[in-house]
């Protein structure tokens, strides 16, 4: 080989072979780097993504599960409707965001256009209802009233109608049986939101994009167990979306069904009433205002004293839970919710709160017993008692002489309990408290209940309040300001109560224990947790929390989980104070304050027990209350700006008694006749497929106890007892 030197054009050759050699590897060690992440590194990820692509999945929502009374009857379940929807992915696709189809569809639907665009946007916070609060990619329903013919029009012009269905869906019913209306105890659904989808992801029940979720009442609190497992179809499709082979198939799982304590013909009965009474109610001259009575609002509870159980519960005004089935329309949301609505969809027999008045003297008699008062001593009831220059009056300032606890409870004499409550403030220190003050009222409050939850099986109830020292240390240092701008010495009567409080907000004084005593002041109540009490009364003494699920059977029938009765405390008095409160109340019904409400009754069959309430609202009519118990059942009614307790809510609650144990107005019982002679105890009739027998209710009829006597003299006087 001979030695010949390269030219500087093979030099050049060889560079540019050892450039492009360099570029190959590069590429090639760019390639199988980007090769092992993709199948090594995040290859199950793709792996998943690449199946998710080819498989899609249908939805059958499950059918969501019942809820019944006691005897089976249905207050809540489901019947089948032809239902509109739209879906908004579609729609947006369109130039337009849908408005021609949707405005299409509004007159086929036979409703305005912007009904139908109003339902189909989104909610937020500056939108308005009727909005979508669920899921934008879930179909949103339209309507579910469509006739058959409105279907068939949007199913055979499909291409008028992009993203339109009309399909029959089964749908949640409230039937009202026996015009039982329960709204605020049953609640109502609306569509699952995007946060509750995801908040839920990772328990043991998420929720589908289909989904309608309990708001309040039974349907929020048995959420879980009403709605069921839905069913979800996989199918594996190529890439042009033809169905090529069925993945899976998990099968719905319909809901189970909620039975509850509550009976639908008590029920029935407890909602007229209670709305009779305040009709009765706003008949009455109010002397002190120089108006009718206004009697705005009220609830009422049946519970069985043995157990807590909720036989009926109502709270008025109150509003058709149908109403927010398929979406709410603008109109009625604003009824429901506007400023002259009164809140229909607040149960205030769980949410409404007000001072007690008299029916709250239980407390103080115990309380006074246990500060060392002797429940058969002789204490003066006269017509006033004075503090200082302040005198605070008995109710209509009448005087009963020396009287004992009992009979102070009797005739509800107001300055017995003045008089104990303002010497237990002076050995607690008056006006510089001592470093540990024994508190026997305000202590006595907390133990029987007051100031905290019973723990119903019903969402948002309030706690009411005991005015002790540390809520009132609480409330000046919250408010303090606001007193000091707005007091005045000598000024307006809220001015000078706006002085006081700012000099001295945070003192308790006589004025405020006397005015506690009797239920006054400060403190607040519901009327659930005063049920609880006069249960515990008649039961001997034990607080149950109060219930209404009473059991979880589910959608085969085959699983019955019995939700039993918890007690929460006890009562803190002695068996002997307890006979002596149950005598006295027993005493208000036959000879005192609630007598005149009780002619007639059978008290040696069933031995009746009440107090009377009636509380006094700065700014507003007086506030009556009624609170009784049997050995069976405790009722409590209460109307706001009602008047007097016997007035206003005692021949209501008569009337309840009477259908409860089949008594006429003489007090002569037909068992035939009875509703409820005593508690339900056993469970509705399971069928083998799970089915549960509903009897036929029958609209409550108050003239059915009477006889046909005194049927003629109704009518003739044109009144109801």
């Amino acid at each position: 080989m001979s030695n010949i030197p390269e030219t500087g054009r093979t030099q050049r050759v060889r560079i540019r072979l050892a450039v492009i050699q360099v570029l190959v590897f590069s590429l090639l060690l760019t390639l199988g780097g980007r090769l092992w992440y993709l199948q090594i590194r995040n290859g199950q990820e793709y792996s998943d993504e690449a199946k998710n692509n080819h498989v899609q999945q249908v939805v059958q929502p499950a059918v969501r599960g019942s809820i019944l009374d006691a005897r089976g009857v249905p207050l809540a379940d489901n019947e089948t409707r032809l239902v509109v929807s739209a879906s908004r992915t579609e729609l947006m696709k369109m130039k337009d965001d849908g408005k021609s189809v949707l405005t299409r569809l509004a007159g086929v639907l036979d409703m305005k256009p912007k009904e139908v665009l109003d339902k189909v946007r989104l909610c937020d916070s500056k939108t308005p209802q009727p909005c979508w609060n669920g899921s934008p990619y879930q179909p949103i329903p339209v309507t579910d009233e469509a006739t058959t013919q409105q279907a068939l029009t949007i199913r055979e012009r499909a291409e008028d109608f992009p993203g339109i269905t009309a399909e029959p869906t089964a749908v949640r019913r409230y039937p009202a049986p026996g015009k039982a209306n329960t709204a605020q105890v049953l609640g109502y659904l609306s569509p699952v939101t995007d946060e509750e989808i995801t908040k839920a992801q990772d328990t043991d029940s998420p929720y589908l994009r289909s989904d309608q979720v309990g708001r309040s009442g039974l349907e929020r609190t048995y959420d879980k167990e009403l709605r069921g497992k839905a069913g979800v179809t996989r199918y594996e499709v190529d890439n042009l979306g033809r169905v090529i082979g069925q993945a899976k198939n998990d099968k719905a799982k319909p809901g189970s069904t909620v039975v509850t304590s509550l009976d639908a013909r008590v029920q029935a009965v407890a909602e007229y009433e209670l709305n009779n009474a305040m009709k009765e109610a706003r008949k009455s001259f109010d002397k002190n205002t120089g108006e009718n009575y206004k009697a705005d609002s009220g609830a009422v509870v049946v519970m069985e004293a043995k157990t807590g159980r909720v036989v009926a519960m109502a709270s008025l005004p109150n509003y058709d839970p149908n109403s927010w089935v398929g979406g709410i329309s603008a109109k009625d949301y604003a009824a429901l919710t506007g400023k002259k609505s009164n809140y229909p969809l607040l149960n205030r027999a769980i949410q409404g709160q007000a001072a007690p008045g008299s029916i709250f003297k239980v407390i103080s008699s115990t309380a006074a017993v246990n500060a060392g008062y002797p429940f058969d001593g002789n204490y003066p009831c006269p017509s006033s008692y004075s503090i200082g220059g302040q005198t605070f009056k008995n109710f209509e300032s009448q005087g009963y002489g020396s009287i004992t606890i009992g009979r102070a409870l009797e005739v509800s004499c107001d300055t017995v309990y003045y008089a104990l409550a303002h010497k237990e403030w002076a050995k607690d220190g008056g006006n510089k408290p001592k470093k540990h003050p024994k508190d026997w009222f305000y202590r006595t409050a907390h133990q029987f209940g007051l100031g905290k939850e019973t723990g119903i099986d019903l969402p948002n109830e309030v706690s009411g309040r005991v005015p002790d020292r540390k809520w009132k240390q609480d409330f000046y240092d919250a408010n303090r300001d606001a007193w000091c701008k707005q007091g005045k010495k000598g000024g307006t009567y809220v001015e000078q109560i706006a002085y006081e409080n700012c000099l001295e907000g945070d003192k308790m004084r006589a004025g405020d224990s006397v005015n506690y005593s009797i239920g006054q002041g400060d403190t607040l109540v519901t009327p659930i947790q005063m049920a609880t009490i006069y249960a515990a009364i008649s039961n001997g003494g034990t607080l149950y929390d109060p219930t209404v699920g009473k059991a979880i059977v589910s959608g085969d029938g085959r699983t019955v989980e019995t939700i039993e009765p918890k007690a929460h405390g006890k009562l803190p008095f002695t068996r002997q104070t307890r006979n002596d409160i149950d005598e006295a109340l027993a005493g208000v019904a036959t000879r005192g304050s609630a007598a005149w409400r009780f002619g007639g009754w059978p008290q040696d069959k069933i031995p009746m027990h009440a107090k009377t309430g009636t509380a006094e609202v700065y700014g507003k009519q007086t506030t009556s209350w009624f609170a009784t118990y049997t050995k069976d059942y405790s009722i409590v009614m209460t109307i706001s700006q009602g008047g007097t307790g016997s007035g206003a809510s005692g021949p209501a609650v008569r009337n309840i008694y009477d259908a409860l144990y089949g008594l006429d107005d003489s007090g002569k019982q037909d068992l035939k006749k009875a509703l409820l002679p005593a508690p339900q105890k056993s469970l509705p009739k399971i069928q083998p497929d799970g089915s549960i027998d509903a009897p036929q209710i029958k609209p409550y009829d108050p003239d059915s106890q009477k006889t046909t006597e005194e049927q003629t003299l109704a009518a003739v006087l044109g009144r109801r007892d």
